[in-house]
């Protein structure tokens, strides 16, 4: 018994600690800038990135290699704008009758795991149901669940019948008097308490609906739906809690009264013009354009009641201008970071706005880099997320092939490491 114990004891000391995994990469997007590297290695230790080397290195006995020396590594893919906990559909609206905190809470763990494959290694959830995306968000980080990395802004802000406000389409003897509890607000007071609730509740962030949305059950699109003391009142409040602010917004005043409040990102903002542009280029505001839900939307709307009437139009006009509004952003120098907007299309597609901002003219590497180092800029996360360096987090995916020759190949992500953790290998 005592030799025994005594050889296990030996086999322990002998096996080294923390075996690593080497990664052999043809090609190497860290995104720190536009440069691209060939015949790279990249060492994982535990769940960060110990060295980025030239040449392959060999590893030491007891590691681990991957070998993508066909492929194209670059660092874990961030959307900037995701409802992870739902999606939409044809009669996704009557949901909102049917389902209760449980079912969207499952939902999310589905999605969750669909974006993971997808190659999407962090993600910001800017609005859910019931707060079940802080829940979610706490199973992946305690290792329960496979999802990508969540910040959640949990319940969105509204005011009385805005884009965010639970009961638009209510009867009125079932829609209640939604209050800051639930994300309506009205005056400072309220606004300044939907901020703190959401920080008891648990949120990351903070989203607030500046304006009229295209699928919610009310008449406008882009009307401006916060006073401009309100808005100031919740990014004021926000910043005292260390909480970013995005805002959702597709008409020009509520951007502006937004932007001079001092907010993070524009989503969506499809009615922005000159003046719009040149006050976020001053501000450093960031503008995530959702261009893949512009389009879907827009194509849904071309089906009999797959929308309800009032919807409708607003899908029809509003969706196709996001594509343009982006390119022109992207000419002025507009601050971009990636998002989508999907639980709008479907989760897992994520991939598919790549293809979408190439195609209003913005290069492969700074769409790529949107979704990497920007989102990481944008969520404050840039020291530990967003590049392949030594000493940040080991997220990292990788496509065969080029995606500099050919963006679609990020529709198909063939490797994917979270965490230090494989997901998904070749």
């Amino acid at each position: 018994m005592k030799k025994n114990k005594l050889l296990m004891m030996l086999a322990v000391l002998c096996t080294p600690l923390h075996a690593a995994t080497y990664i052999h990469a043809g090609k190497l997007i860290t995104a720190k800038d536009d440069k691209v590297l060939t015949d790279m290695t990249v060492v994982v230790e535990n769940n960060k990135i110990a060295s980025v080397q030239k040449g392959f290195v060999a590893p030491g006995e007891g590691d681990q290699l991957v070998n993508l020396k066909n492929a194209t590594l670059m660092p874990g893919l961030m959307d900037m704008h995701t409802h992870i906990s739902s999606q939409q559909g044809q009669g996704s609206y009557m949901e909102r009758y049917t389902l209760n905190e449980a079912d969207y809470a499952l939902k999310g763990v589905y999605f969750a795991d669909k974006t993971l494959k997808a190659g999407f290694t962090t993600v910001r959830n800017l609005g859910d149901q019931y707060n079940e995306t802080v829940a979610l968000r706490n199973a992946i980080n305690k290792g329960m669940i496979k999802g990508p990395r969540i910040f959640t802004a949990a319940k969105s802000i509204a005011t009385t019948g805005g884009h965010a406000d639970p009961s638009n389409g209510f009867a009125k003897k079932i829609a209640g008097d939604p209050g800051p509890l639930e994300g309506v607000v009205n005056g400072v007071a309220e606004a300044r308490e939907a901020v703190r609730q959401r920080y008891k509740d648990g949120a990351d962030l903070i989203k607030i609906t500046a304006t009229g949305g295209v699928l919610s059950v009310a008449k406008s699109g882009m009307n401006p739906q916060f006073m401009a003391d309100e808005v100031k009142a919740i990014v004021e409040t926000a910043k005292d809690y260390g909480m970013k602010v995005a805002v959702h917004a597709h008409g020009k005043e509520g951007m502006k009264r937004a932007i001079e409040a001092g907010i993070d990102s524009i989503e969506h903002g499809t009615f922005m013009d000159d003046e719009i542009m040149r006050l976020m280029k001053k501000h450093g505001t960031y503008y995530v354009p959702t261009v893949l839900a512009g389009n879907w939307v827009a194509e849904k709307a071309k089906i009999d009641g797959f929308f309800p009437e009032l919807v409708r139009p607003k899908a029809a006009s509003i969706g196709p201008l996001i594509k343009d509004t982006f390119a022109k952003a992207y000419k002025a120098g507009v601050k971009i970071a990636f998002g989508t907007d999907s639980g709008v299309s479907e989760h897992g597609d994520n991939g598919q706005e790549f293809a979408l901002m190439v195609e209003a003219g913005m290069p492969a590497i700074e769409a790529i880099r949107s979704a990497t180092y920007h989102g990481a800029q944008l969520l404050g996360e840039l020291d530990s997320l967003g590049t392949v360096e030594t000493g940040k987090l080991a997220d990292l995916v990788a496509v065969k092939g080029d995606p500099l020759v050919d963006i679609r190949l990020l529709q198909h992500i063939d490797f994917v490491m979270k965490d230090g953790e494989v997901i998904k290998s070749l």
